[in-house]
């Protein structure tokens, strides 16, 4: 079970009704414009088949389907035990990605998910249960790994990959695997239009552990995760004063909310993945473990009050790489989402 919370992993849960009201972050993978760009380029890489196969199933394209699962998090559950879609008059903002699913089937499609996805873990943090389906965005497989393994630290059978892998199962006409509650190839297609962009997002898959004085440890040499040496997917670190998780769910401002040639041509030059559809997140997971170590390579980390601070001796030779990865991973994400759908339905 995760103990770690990413404020990034939440958004937009705008107000939870547990006795208190809890005020959200802004922030969450690739931010939800990086979605739409992750939809965006799966849209234009689709047969003609699958096209129609989703058009018809989900009454939405993936550039638009892509928030939803990040929508589902503004789901709070009631005192009595109920689920409601509940928004924050202070930040009209956070909606701005879930107006197309405020009909009243799409709502009521939002907080029956919620609640069939919320007991199957506990995912506390302050004390206030999140609900189980918050977790199905990430994983914290330690960076000295070279692979996804689900014997590593930071994995479970409700992480971003098991997630992922039950979305297909209902694609291809199979039951929703356990723990997860995937009731139909729509909702399926909803997850995983946004689980593939939170795949290669590096700070949703790889993670990095720190002792108090900064320095790097590896929960897999005790087996065991220490609660304190967590950075909750870089959550708790802070670069130029700012969330360095945050800062990589930033997209290049000149992307916008959809494709570019240039990501377009990109994401046509990825390798597709050999072998069956089933084990193809695990190979994909592995690919963003690595791309986060570049993402942490020439890092140094010192305390910074409760958190830690992470400097590069180059910063603008770090922050060009960010770009580039940044574009890369989007690139990806959008043709492997293609790929998925196009292997289910050539």
């Amino acid at each position: 079970m995760f103990t770690s919370f990413s404020v990034s992993r939440w958004y937009p849960a705008l107000v939870i009704f547990l006795g208190l009201v809890l005020c959200p972050a802004s922030a969450q993978a690739w931010g939800y414009k990086g979605h739409r760009v992750v939809g965006s380029i799966a849209d234009q890489m689709l047969t003609a088949n699958a096209r129609q196969q989703v058009a018809q199933i989900l009454g939405f394209d993936l550039k638009t389907a892509g928030p939803w699962l990040d929508c589902v998090k503004s789901v709070a559950r009631q005192a009595d035990g109920t689920f409601v879609y509940t928004t924050n008059p202070n930040h009209p903002e956070y909606e701005t990605p879930c107006t197309q699913f405020r009909t009243a089937d799409e709502q009521q499609r939002m907080e029956d998910y919620v609640a069939r996805n919320w007991t199957q873990c506990s995912y506390k943090t302050g004390n206030v249960e999140r609900g189980c389906h918050n977790t199905y965005h990430f994983d914290d497989v330690a960076i000295q790994r070279d692979r996804f393994d689900r014997n590593y630290q930071g994995t479970n059978d409700h992480d971003l990959v098991a997630a992922t892998n039950a979305t297909i199962a209902v694609l291809l006409g199979r039951p929703s695997p356990p723990p997860f509650s995937i009731k139909d190839k729509k909702e399926a297609l909803f997850v995983l239009s946004h689980l593939m962009g939170d795949l290669h997002q590096p700070m949703h898959v790889g993670s990095v552990y720190l002792d108090k004085a900064g320095n790097p440890v590896d929960p897999d040499v005790t087996h065991t995760i220490d609660p304190a040496t967590e950075t909750a997917g870089a959550n708790s670190i802070l670069e130029n004063h700012k969330n360095f998780h945050g800062e990589w769910d930033d997209i290049p401002d000149d992307l916008g909310e959809a494709s570019t040639p240039e990501l377009l041509m990109a994401a046509k030059a990825v390798t597709a993945i050999p072998g069956r559809i089933e084990n193809w997140s695990v190979a994909w997971a592995t690919d963003t473990i690595l791309v986060a170590q570049e993402a942490f390579s020439g890092a140094s980390f010192a305390p910074s009050g409760s958190k830690w601070a992470i400097t590069f001796s180059d910063r603008d030779a770090y922050l060009r790489q960010v770009d580039a990865i940044k574009r890369r991973q989007l690139a990806k994400a959008g043709a492997r989402l293609a790929a998925v759908l196009n292997t289910i339905w050539p």
